[in-house]
């Protein structure tokens, strides 16, 4: 358990319910300007809080209740996986854990982040602390064969399944992204890079029921989750299929308190043929394309277990600056410590530098 006292960061949310009820009051404020500006525009808008985006007045409910209304008709959803179905599923998935704990995928195949995992297959991407300039449109994609091919089993037991059902059509996905939570883990709110997928974004969900949430803003130290415009159920062996304003024009997110077990979800989407990829030359570029020799295992003194991933390690939120996805702990550790060696070493000789020149400049 952290210094602070947490075990996830559900219970911090909660403890911190006082301090946000007292922020809204005093941030949902607006000032009637109907008698001082003639009759013209019926109140001046609020100012933006960051725990809420909208006042609490008849209008604001009725927008807030408008654009629920678009994100529900751009999401279809459909109870396919049976128990039996996910129970494979959720094996296989443990199995790609373990793989990733056992250091066998390629460099850009496995992105650690507290309380989530992600594995890309297929494609992957930059995003987030990758960037070199931050911002919409600026992911790429990575190389062609910088990450792994989307495992058989993928197609097998999920795509096959979804194009019988008529979710997607034959060929349709080229990447497949599993994303795995632990207990109270989370992924900020977002919109998949337009220029780099085409729609629909198609999601199965595995482990647990959750919920998805349309229109959050998240706030760090302390962490905070404004109140959502939508908030949509997702089952255990559920498909849910965003496209039109759901996928493009509002955000959506996973928070922390939506994730009381263990949940996996699998990501399945084709690229544009147009999507823009790193150049030869660029520094999260690998230089070879083909399969690299199989990396060491980061944790060869002990077994790999599927439940070692989701061991707790930091009780932060999923910002965008914990993530480093070609580093292991351990390997950012010693690439820490020798940097500050080096430190070390140059202000001692820069030290002893100037000692002998103020020594000569006393001669």
């Amino acid at each position: 358990m952290a210094a602070s006292g947490y075990s996830d960061l559900r219970e911090k949310l909660k403890s911190m319910t006082p301090h946000r009820d007292e922020q809204q009051k005093n941030n949902n404020k607006y000032v009637d300007e109907s008698a001082s500006n003639g009759g013209k525009g019926r109140k001046r808008k609020f100012r933006e809080s960051d725990d809420d985006d909208y006042d609490h007045s008849d209008d604001s409910a009725e927008l807030r209740e408008q654009e629920a209304r678009r994100v529900r008709s751009s999401i279809q959803q459909k109870s396919i996986f049976s128990p039996e179905e996910c129970a494979l599923i959720e094996e296989k998935i443990d199995d790609v854990v373990a793989k990733g704990e056992a250091g066998l995928y390629r460099e850009h195949t496995v992105d650690r982040a507290p309380l989530r995992n992600k594995y890309f297959f297929g494609e992957g991407y930059t995003y987030g602390a990758q960037l070199e300039k931050r911002g919409p449109g600026q992911e790429r994609l990575y190389r062609k064969g910088e990450v792994d091919e989307i495992p058989i089993w993928v197609h097998e037991l999920v795509i096959k399944r979804l194009v019988s059902c008529g979710v997607i059509p034959e060929g349709f996905v080229n990447s497949a992204v599993i994303n795995d939570y632990q207990p109270g883990g989370c992924i900020v709110s977002h919109v998949d890079p337009l220029h780099i997928f085409a729609r629909p974004i198609v999601s199965v969900s595995f482990f647990s029921d959750s919920a998805l949430c349309f229109g959050c803003r998240f706030q760090f130290k302390p962490i905070r989750v404004s109140e959502p415009v939508f908030v949509l159920p997702v089952r255990r062996g559920s498909v849910t299929v965003l496209s039109g304003y759901a996928a493009d024009d509002i955000t959506h997110c996973i928070r922390p308190q939506d994730i009381k077990e263990r949940r996996a979800v699998i990501i399945l989407r084709k690229t544009r043929p147009d999507a823009p990829r790193l150049d030869s030359d660029s520094p999260l570029s690998s230089s070879p394309v083909e399969r690299p020799i199989p990396l060491k295992p980061k944790r060869s003194h002990r077994r790999a277990d599927p439940d070692a991933a989701h061991r707790p390690r930091v009780l932060e939120m999923d910002k965008e600056e914990n993530r480093h996805p070609s580093l292991s702990r351990h390997e950012r550790h010693s690439v820490s410590s020798e940097n500050y060696w080096r430190r070390g070493q140059d202000s001692n000789r820069h030290r002893e530098s100037s000692g002998r020149k103020v020594k000569m400049r006393r001669h």
